[in-house]
Parts: structure tokens; sequence; C-alpha cells
């Protein structure tokens, strides 16, 4: 396929950024409509996270300040589309918990099927982000999610507001079935739509990505784009970009297909390229010393 043009500014538009990204806090970009409803008082609701500035990785912060890292693994197969219920600041002041003075953000999310057996703790892949439920309104058909600022500048979650359809996938279990491939909900960073090309009932999608990105994609491999397990299958590292197809019925069940050229998606490449591209460079290295 042809490729998409105007392809340069692929790496330096992706990039984490060091500001919040949280739609009001970034100087840089006009102000975009925010309308959010009043959030529901939870019946359930996990004592209120303070997080720093710090890029600490997702973890559960206790009174003590004691970190327990949360590990989780998903499919990248959707479970559901939700929506944005409301995006900003804890409807309560927070107290204790983590240092710093920044108090995270609430996604508060509204989902038909996952309420049932979701508990406080536990972790839901929210457009292919790993966040930890901090409350659950069964009345409201909502669970609410504490977002760091660190996950705020590295993905494209600070861009949601009250409205946005958003991609819900609950971690596994041992008896899951494994559809996808593994995904950690881990983003590697986002990527922002080229192009989009019907052929009959499936749709071609080209996606730029910086190159820490691309070189770790391989035509065949997998790539979680917001969450949703899909298979590469052209990679032009030269000009930046990478290409996909979805299927009718991933049309129909993903927030993809509904997304404009220019939008921002996250992107998690596959876990096993990670760890391969680590050993080889460990080899190399090694090699360059013995041979100095």
């Amino acid at each position: 396929m042809a490729p998409p043009p105007t392809a340069a500014a692929a790496a330096a538009a992706v990039r984490c950024s060091p500001q919040v990204l949280r739609r009001g806090l970034r100087p840089a970009s006009p102000p975009l409509p925010f309308a959010s409803r009043t959030a529901s008082t939870a019946p359930l609701r996990a004592p209120a996270l303070r997080f720093s500035l710090s890029p600490v990785p997702k973890s559960i912060s206790s009174p003590s300040s004691s970190r327990i890292p949360v590990r989780s693994l998903f499919t990248g197969i959707v479970e559901e589309v939700g929506r944005v219920r409301r995006m900003g600041p804890p409807p309560t002041p927070p107290s204790g918990g983590g240092g710093g003075d920044a108090p995270g953000v609430d996604l508060e999310v509204e989902t038909k099927n996952l309420l049932a057996g979701t508990q406080l703790g536990d972790s839901v892949a929210v457009d292919g982000t790993c966040l930890t439920v901090a409350a659950i309104d069964a009345a409201a058909s909502t669970l609410t999610f504490g977002v760091a600022p660190e996950t705020l500048r590295c993905t494209s979650l600070g861009d949601r507001a009250a409205g946005d359809a958003v991609n819900l996938e609950r971690a596994l279990t041992p008896a899951s079935r494994m559809g996808g491939h593994f995904v950690q909900g881990h983003v590697d960073g986002t990527g922002q739509i080229a192009a989009f090309r019907p052929e009959g009932d499936s749709v071609w999608v080209t996606v730029r990505a910086p190159p820490e990105i691309l070189r770790l994609l391989v035509p065949k491999g997998f790539v979680a784009v917001d969450g949703t397990s899909l298979t590469v299958v052209n990679v032009n590292e030269d000009e930046g970009w990478f290409d996909f197809m979805l299927v009718r019925y991933t049309q129909d069940n993903v927030v993809l297909p509904k997304k404009k050229v220019g939008d921002k998606v996250n992107l998690e490449a596959d876990i096993l390229g990670k760890y391969v591209v680590k050993l080889l460079a460990g080899r190399m290295e090694a090699t360059a010393k013995a041979d100095s």
C-alpha cells in the first residue's frame, strides 16, 4: 500500500510530554469544551490516593506509604466499549497516601457488563492502559479509576472527556481464554492515526509512530492499539508508520473506527519483541567490549 502523506512529524508529535496532558492543563493547545456531569456518590470507594510527579509504576498506596506494584495481564480482546462519565480531580480532597503535592485525577466510566465480579483494587485496561478500580457505583453503573500524572503524560487518557467512548478489558484470570496476545496495559507511547482506507467490508488503518516503537514491530506480529490486539501488516521505519486491517466484527466492537485522522492512540508493542531487543543489545555490547 502507498505510504501515507506527510509522514515527517511522526516521532516528535507522539513522545511523552513533560507536561500533564489532561484537558485544561495543556497551555500549548487551545482550550476544548469540557462537559462533565456531577459525579454520583459511590457506595464503594477505595481510600483516596495522592500521586507524586515521579515516574513510578502503577501501584496501590497505603496510608503508611508502602507501594504494592500491580501486575496484570490482558489479551487485547475488548470486552466492552464504555463511556466516560467524568474526568477530573477527585470529588473530595485526598488525605494521606503518596508524597508530593499533585492530587490524582479521577476517570469515571459507565459500563454495562464489567460490574459483575469486579472488586476494588482490580485491574482494568482502559484504552489499553492498565488502571486500578478505586470506586464502584452499582446504581450508576460506573467504575472510577485513579490516574497518575505520569499516565496522563504518556497515554491519550488526558484527552478523554465526558461522553467519550473507551475500550474496556478486565485482567485475565486462570480460566480465561487467551484470544489475543500478551498485553500488559503498559503503554509504550502514543501514535497518530494517519489514514483510513476501506477494502471490501474491512478497513485499512495507518498509524504514525515514533522510531522506538516501530523498531519493535514486525509484519504479521502483534501490536495493541488502544488496548485492541491487532496483527501488523506493513511497517515502514523510514517514513514512520505501520498499518493493519480491521474486520467487520472488530469495527463494530472497538472505539478505533469512530476516531478521526489525526487522533492519538495508545500503543503497546509485543513484550516478546522488547525482551529480544534487550538481549541482543546486551550480547552486542559484550561482544564489542571483548573485541576492544
